[in-house]
């Protein structure tokens, strides 16, 4: 049943269980190059942004979402950044503009500026074999039988090895373990005790990807797009090429040049109560509810052993400081003075490096972006040519356009959200909002 707060506002407003927006508020790790400006000074229309503020209105109205934090900044400045609805919906608790998420798939485009960040250093080639710096990967083979009573299985011998550039794009034929399309990959992984994105348990790096060679591939390297823990590998790859810890690379080469001060695999003690509660959609009692599983440990940014980068979605973060990161590539591989990528660089990144895998669609796929390509632009809603992005697990995405200097970010925290349309709508109306 709604609570009572709910049913005033919704007989009172007609907007649904909701927060009104709160304003921005500048935290640590906000650099000087994203401020708040006037929206119509950055060639956006006041009027068309406020769609955005009823369409998540009707959305919380509509249970499709509990609450969400929306940014939309152009040309480098904020022309939006408000939180709406209620972050935890049991205790009545609003989201707040600084409300730190589980970005999760997000990581993936965070370790791909890792590994480029070191390939410009002339560490490796990105066609370079994996098993060159993991040797473990040298006898990795494509599934050939599996048995269903034990969850064994043969593989078959690679014809050809998997690369560094396979891991970025997902086309090394890697699985991944629970969220994997194939039930067998599902059952082989959780057998060898494959841990897939996030953990509490005390499992290094080092101890799983040895562990993840071993599991057999969905396909020969390079013949097909399969969505893999390939990221995660990429992690340890950076470990083992640096000679750091992937947590500390990523905070001294990454988050401490950009001033992102509250992305993290683990939260500090100061920022832990800043974590967005996960919820779900409870229709036995027609409201949204905190989300746990028997998979995993729902609050390991916060708790737990604190030992697991998992470079393909372990890593927790706000939407100013994820706006921050997609800056840095909007102009160039620089923000803030600080350059981290060669303009160079990026237009590799950029690049369709899958060829004709996603054949008729209307993104190709770059190393670990997704690229709106002429068929995306007819489509509508998706932004010109050239705009990157990629979402997570728990319900967040992004945008950015290089061309409109434009980006969007949707922040919610949710699972079993079927009927959340914000997503589309969000971009849709963010790139129907310029007016210059």
């Amino acid at each position: 049943m709604k609570n009572t707060i709910c049913l005033l506002l919704l007989l009172a407003l007609a907007v649904g269980c909701r927060q009104d927006p709160q304003p921005v508020t500048q935290t640590e790790g906000t650099t000087e190059n994203l401020v708040m400006a006037d929206p119509t000074g950055q060639g956006m229309s006041d009027e068309r942004l406020d769609r955005i503020d009823s369409m998540l209105h009707r959305a919380i109205a509509g249970d499709q979402i509990p609450g969400a934090v929306a940014l939309v900044a152009r040309n480098g400045k904020i022309v939006l950044h408000k939180a709406y609805g209620l972050a935890n919906v049991r205790d009545s608790l609003p989201f707040r503009p600084d409300g730190i998420f589980r970005i999760a798939s997000q990581t993936k485009a965070i370790t791909a500026t890792a590994v480029m960040m070191l390939w410009e250093e002339g560490r490796f080639r990105l066609d370079d074999p994996i098993a060159d710096y993991i040797p473990e990967f040298a006898d990795t083979g494509v599934l050939d039988t599996f048995r269903e009573a034990d969850s064994s299985f043969t593989t078959t011998p690679l014809e050809t090895p998997i690369t560094i550039r396979h891991l970025l794009t997902h086309t090394s034929g890697i699985g991944y373990g629970m969220i994997d399309g194939d039930p067998r990959f599902r059952k082989a992984y959780a057998k060898a005790g494959i841990v897939d994105a996030f953990t509490a348990r005390p499992v290094t790096l080092a101890e799983n990807i040895p562990k993840l060679a071993r599991m057999p591939l969905h396909h020969e390297p390079g013949e097909g797009w399969t969505y893999s823990e390939g990221l995660d590998v990429l992690g340890y790859f950076v470990e083992l090429v640096s000679g750091k810890p992937f947590d500390a690379f990523l905070k001294e080469r990454i988050f401490d040049p950009l001033g992102m001060a509250d992305t993290w695999f683990y939260l500090p003690e100061d920022r832990a109560e800043r974590l967005v509660p996960v919820q779900y959609w409870d229709p036995d009692d027609g409201d949204w509810r905190p989300f746990t599983t028997a998979v995993f440990d729902i609050d390991y940014p916060k708790q737990g052993a604190r030992t697991y980068f998992a470079g393909g979605a372990g890593l927790s973060s706000t939407a100013i400081d994820y706006a921050a990161f997609l800056q840095m590539y909007l102009n160039g591989g620089e923000y803030n003075g600080q350059r981290l990528l060669s303009r160079t660089t990026i237009e590799t990144m950029m690049a369709n490096q899958i060829g004709d895998l996603w054949s008729g669609g209307p993104k190709d796929y770059g190393l670990a972006f997704a690229i709106v390509n002429p068929d995306g632009v007819a489509q509508g809603g998706e932004g010109g040519i050239g705009t990157f992005d990629w979402g997570g697990y728990f319900n967040t995405q992004y945008f950015a356009d290089p061309g409109e200097q434009l980006i969007g970010i949707l922040m919610k925290q949710t699972q079993g959200a079927g009927k959340d349309e914000t997503g589309w709508k969000f971009r849709q109306m963010v790139f129907a909002a310029i007016d210059d």
